[in-house]
Order: structure tokens, then sequence, then C-alpha cells
């Protein structure tokens, strides 16, 4: 909604009238001021946008999803660098469905740029895995796979690294 600078101004601004709501004598409204900066903040770090996109896709509806993602025009100056690559990461799984060429220049992306959650980049790479799997590109599928495998300490995708395992025996 606002570019991330604004965002550090307006946490500036609230600080600096709970300060002085403090300093008039205002306690309450002054320690109300300075909580409420919190959101601001934390906004600069987590996009507001990026956030709604990933609740939509916990519902399985990539249509809204992608409608909030559309809202960010410019993400090379409206997000920080992690945001940008979740902004990819969200791009190449809703892309994944039906484009995999367009998927993995995405998921690529997201990578280089940095995902801040090992399981995020765990899927990513367990992505890319199947794409270099269907391209018949065994040596850098079973790498990726070894990534993903290592990267996921909760075994969350214990069941799909298998699958795909078996199927690179096929190949």
């Amino acid at each position: 909604m606002f570019h991330r600078n604004i965002k550090l101004i307006i946490a500036g601004l609230i600080i600096a009238t709970g300060i002085w709501q403090m300093t008039e004598g205002n306690i309450g409204n002054g320690i109300f001021l300075i909580l409420l900066s919190a959101i601001p903040i934390f906004l600069y770090f987590k996009n507001e946008f990026i956030l709604l996109a990933f609740l939509k896709l916990r519902k399985q509806d990539f249509e809204g999803a992608k409608k909030w993602l559309a809202y960010i025009k410019t993400p090379e100056t409206a997000l920080v660098q992690k945001q940008q690559g979740y902004f990819n990461y969200l791009h190449g799984i809703m892309l994944s469905q039906t484009n995999i060429n367009q998927a993995e220049k995405y998921f690529k992306k997201a990578i280089e740029l940095g995902l801040s959650m090992d399981m995020d980049l765990a899927v990513a790479k367990l992505n890319l895995a199947g794409v270099a799997m269907t391209r018949r590109r065994k040596l850098e599928a079973t790498t990726l796979l070894n990534e993903a495998k290592k990267l996921d300490k909760q075994n969350m995708l214990k069941d799909q690294i298998v699958m795909m395992k078996e199927q690179m025996k096929k190949i």
C-alpha cells in the first residue's frame, strides 16, 4: 500500500507523537502510540499484500492470491530483498500448476534473492527438482532433491521426496 520508506516515516511520526504525549502528561496515550508504531515497522519487513496472498494460497484460492500480488506494481523498488524472494516464490507456486517454464524462472529467482524459512526453500528446490526431472536432467534433479531433503527438518516433504526418487529410478 505504502512505499517501504514511507512506512518507516509513519512509524517515526507515531513514536514522536507518543513521546510528545508522554511529556504532556498523557502517559497512557504515549504508551499506546508507541505500541501502535509496531504495526508500520512490522509491515516494513512483511509486506501486507504478500501476507494476504499467503492467506489466499492456504485456502487454495489461486485467483485471489494473484489479485493481491497484482497490487505490487514494481517489486524491485517497493519490496525488501527477502520480500522480492517471496514475491517470486508465490508466483512460482501458482504457475507450477500450469506453466512449468515460467515457474522454474520464478523459483530460481526466489532462491537467488533468498527465502527466510528453510521449509520454503525446500519447497522451491523440490519444485525445481520436479522441473529438472521432467526435462530429463537427472543429475540436477538429484542434487536439488538432496538439498531439499537437508532443508526439510520436520520431514513434511518426506513423502514427496521419496516419490520423486522412485520416479527418477524409472528414468
